[in-house]
């Protein structure tokens, strides 16, 4: 797992991939820090996080959309499948150089608190550990679906146009649940949507069950992702 790792954090910043999709991130943030926390003096970071789940739907299907589909175009998936190394070593190391670039991006919201602790002289530590936690879980729950989606095609605009699509059909659940009537549905729907679990933290509300929610959604897509390399070993 080790060596993919590596691997791929090497590829990450030894091409624009990187550099682009964390200075996107930067910019998108930034941009609601000062609108919002700078112009109005408000310490209150919850405009800021909630922000940042939409542009998470779109950057992070791109950051994660060669993972796969590269192997496929170079023609090394096979060396890459053969190699002594786990198909769940090889997942979980693609998976966690992608997480690791996220926290790159993740690190913008450093100077947010230390320049509002320097203005305010205090902030809420407690929300905003919280939803630290929770934007770096709802990040990864994120990228295993890309992960994921970039082990069905060799295409990388399809791999990203997919994940996007899948992403969005999580976050139009919670939007979707009020409108049906039939509440045993309308439950479910509200249960595995991924909007109203994020921002139930940046409101400041912890809560265990989203982040065994995250962490399960994790899990679910890096394990179907490992089926889904283990049988094109087989059929080739």
């Amino acid at each position: 797992m080790g060596a993919i790792f590596r691997r791929e954090m090497r590829a990450y910043f030894t091409s624009p991939v990187a550099y682009i999709f964390i200075a996107a991130f930067y910019l998108y943030t930034g941009n609601y820090f000062v609108s919002y926390n700078m112009s109005y003096g408000s310490t209150d970071l919850s405009y800021a996080f909630s922000s940042a789940f939409t542009i998470m739907m779109i950057l992070l299907p791109l950051l994660t959309m060669r993972l796969f589909t590269e192997e496929k175009k170079q023609r090394t998936d096979q060396c890459l499948l053969t190699a002594p190394v786990s198909l769940g070593g090889i997942v979980a190391g693609k998976f966690l150089a992608a997480v690791c670039v996220f926290l790159c991006a993740m690190a913008i919201y450093v100077p947010f608190i230390i320049i509002l602790y320097a203005l305010a002289g205090a902030v809420e530590w407690a929300t905003i550990i919280g939803t630290m936690i929770a934007l770096l879980l709802l990040g990864a729950a994120f990228i295993s679906i890309g992960v994921f989606v970039s082990s069905l095609t060799e295409n990388q605009v399809v791999a990203a146009i997919l994940s996007f699509v899948i992403i969005m059909f999580f976050y139009m659940l919670d939007l979707l649940a009020g409108n049906v009537a039939n509440e045993t549905i309308s439950g479910i729907m509200s249960a595995l949507g991924f909007y109203t679990r994020y921002n139930e933290f940046t409101s400041g509300i912890f809560n265990i069950g989203s982040i065994v929610f995250f962490v399960s959604v994790m899990f679910v897509f890096n394990f179907l992702t490992v089926r889904v390399l283990e049988k094109r070993r087989w059929a080739d």
